[in-house]
């Protein structure tokens, strides 16, 4: 598992980069700990550069951050992670327009769900999901380039409504 981080100032924020756009992010540190340390170790190690928004689903999220993203077989993609999980850091903040927050596990064979949050996948709300709250883990919010998102979302998809064109992203974390 990655190092934890230290933040050296109080905003830590990210930029992430697409075709379409950029996205800039400002984390919730005090709510979700975790999870902002964990996104900042993989966005500083480049985990996520390359990676794809593999789930579009107009009206409610955009999805990426699976290395599987990858790999040209389609039916990989939401399936990843960096190897290890997280366990939720859920609070009240809701999950509104703009909300950054950690995806869960895939489905296991049985189809339950793990309890765990995936290691490395995210999504942002697209519209308010108040059905999230206090279940997913937000940790940060969309802060500039929501016009980005919505150009993401509206993307024709397959039937996994992954995007027929790769959305690829690089993401940058800076500390202010």
């Amino acid at each position: 598992m990655a190092t934890p981080l230290t933040f050296k100032k109080k905003n830590p924020k990210a930029v992430i980069s697409t075709k379409y756009g950029d996205i800039e992010i400002r984390f919730f540190p005090d709510l979700a700990s975790r999870h902002v340390q964990n996104f900042i170790n993989l966005a500083k190690m480049q985990f996520y550069n390359g990676t794809t928004f593999h789930r579009v689903v107009p009206g409610f999220i955009i999805q990426g951050g699976d290395p599987f993203s990858k790999q040209p077989d389609r039916k990989l993609h939401g399936t990843g992670g960096p190897g290890f999980s997280l366990p939720p850091e859920p609070s009240d903040y809701p999950h509104r327009r703009g909300t950054v927050s950690m995806a869960k596990m895939p489905r296991t064979v049985d189809t339950t769900r793990d309890v765990s949050d995936n290691g490395s996948q995210f999504f942002i709300c697209v519209e308010d999901q108040s059905s999230l709250d206090r279940t997913y883990s937000a940790f940060g919010k969309v802060v500039k380039g929501m016009e980005t998102v919505d150009k993401i979302v509206t993307l024709a998809r397959d039937e996994n409504d992954n995007p027929l064109e790769p959305v690829e992203m690089t993401v940058v974390v800076t500390e202010e």
